[in-house]
């Protein structure tokens, strides 16, 4: 069995094309989506109707990031609170929200925090940032003390996460996994080749066993950014120029 591991959507239709050809190329068996599908990209709201119009696929189980709350529970006190901390964010998000349609925004709000699943005898448990918060980073260089911490009563053999943008894996002292899928739609991690592409994670199970590899996909993002810098919201040009050269989370 081949499962693909994607999240950290974020309105990039370029990428998602490019990528679900990668996954369909590869015959994965079953797609993990793993949140935040809309959030300050590009095309957000024909991102989250095109995982809208696939809820209903048993080939998909997808959850909910912390951004897609964000865009669900949207209020002016969390914009004010967001543009204290990251205005330029908080111009996308209330633009985002201006966008999507209702239907849209409840499929976001529904979608479950956490979910378990189960393949081949290997207990999956999907979350977005950590077991604990869906905010919370797991990175290259978290150490695995906070990493075990993070995973107290988890019950799951493999713990899959993205939320950082950035792809890495942990083998844990109590015989757990933990892999981060890295992001499709706006990555910070550049391969050796040095060229931005959309990172997601394939997975093969077999025997009780599996075998993790991160995957790298070339798509059009100067389409993209194009798309993103015409939003024409407050810093819409250099969130745009992120997808580019992605050097900060957040502005």
């Amino acid at each position: 069995m081949k499962i693909a591991v994607i999240s950290d959507i974020h309105g990039n239709m370029e990428a998602i094309e490019a990528v679900m050809a990668d996954i369909e190329q590869k015959e994965c068996d079953r797609i993990f989506v793993l949140g935040d599908y809309a959030m300050a990209g590009p095309e957000p709201n024909y991102a989250v109707q095109y995982f809208l119009n696939r809820k209903n696929d048993p080939k998909f189980t997808m959850i909910q990031g912390n951004t897609d709350l964000m865009i669900a529970d949207y209020s002016d006190e969390l914009y004010n609170t967001l543009r204290e901390k990251a205005p330029i964010m908080a111009e996308a998000l209330k633009n985002d929200v201006e966008l999507l349609n209702p239907l849209e925004k409840k499929f976001l709000k529904n979608l479950p925090i956490q979910k378990e699943v189960e393949e081949e005898g290997i207990k999956f448990l999907l979350v977005h940032g950590s077991p604990r918060k869906n905010n919370e980073d797991i990175l290259p260089d978290t150490p695995i003390e906070e990493v075990e911490k993070m995973l107290v009563n988890v019950d799951a053999d493999v713990v899959l996460c993205g939320h950082t943008h950035i792809p890495c894996g942990f083998q844990t002292e109590s015989k757990k996994t933990v892999v981060n899928d890295g992001s499709i739609g706006r990555p910070f991690f550049i391969p050796e080749d040095g060229e931005v592409k959309a990172c997601y994670l394939i997975i093969e199970v077999q025997n009780g066993k599996c075998v993790f590899e991160h995957q790298f996909v070339k798509y059009n993002k100067e389409q993209a950014a194009e798309k993103l810098a015409a939003r024409s919201f407050t810093g819409s040009d250099k969130l745009a120029g992120m997808l580019l050269n992605p050097e900060v989370r957040h502005f």
